[in-house]
């Protein structure tokens, strides 16, 4: 699977308006905190209607992360809470949390939308995860390498992944001109190979 790819908010916005209004709100959620899919979709209702403020555990590495919700998220979060999940499952709502890949599944079709609309190129790749680079790009950009990590969560002896994050924005990464490249570079081995 590639790399998820950096986008603009107006393209974000964008992507934003074509999803269902549940899995909008936890791309917007992400957006705010920086906080993984996984753990938008893991908030029980329980927490996030005693303060804006909650304390999640990082279900990648284990560590405490203390996160800000803006009121105007809260307050949507909060309308649209099941008994325990802020996001309930489809088929158990009591005993699972919507799943990552509904939210990747409707992502991707508002994504679709957009490249039909010829506002996405075919080289990017724009998932959830996509709504965490665009944060930490948010967040370097307003307070700099620390207020990125915070947001990320992320160690402050080990800057590079931080920097991968919070330079996205800077990195051009487009995967069809990798693929001609490497294409060129076939043709000139088959020249090279002929020759022999």
């Amino acid at each position: 699977m590639s790399r998820s790819s950096w986008i603009s908010d107006d393209l974000m916005d964008k992507v934003l308006m074509a999803m269902r209004p549940e899995n909008r709100l936890a791309i917007e959620v992400s957006l705010a905190t920086g906080l993984r899919i996984d753990d938008v979709l893991s908030l029980k209702t329980a927490l996030v209607s005693r303060t804006r403020r909650p304390t999640v555990v990082d279900s990648k590495t284990g560590k405490p992360h203390r996160i800000y919700l803006p009121t105007h998220l809260h307050a949507r979060m909060l309308e649209q809470a099941g008994k325990v999940w802020v996001w309930p499952g489809r088929l158990e709502p009591l005993k699972q949390h919507r799943t990552r890949q509904a939210v990747y599944k409707d992502m991707r079709q508002a994504v679709e939308v957009m490249r039909r609309a010829e506002w996405v190129s075919p080289g990017q790749n724009i998932s959830p995860h996509t709504a965490r680079k665009c944060a930490a790009v948010r967040a370097y950009q307003s307070g700099g390498m620390a207020a990125a990590q915070a947001l990320l969560n992320h160690d402050q002896g080990h800057p590079t992944v931080t920097l991968l994050y919070a330079l996205s924005d800077k990195m051009d990464y487009n995967p069809s001109k990798r693929r001609r490249s490497r294409s060129s570079v076939r043709s000139k081995r088959k020249d090279h190979i002929g020759q022999r």
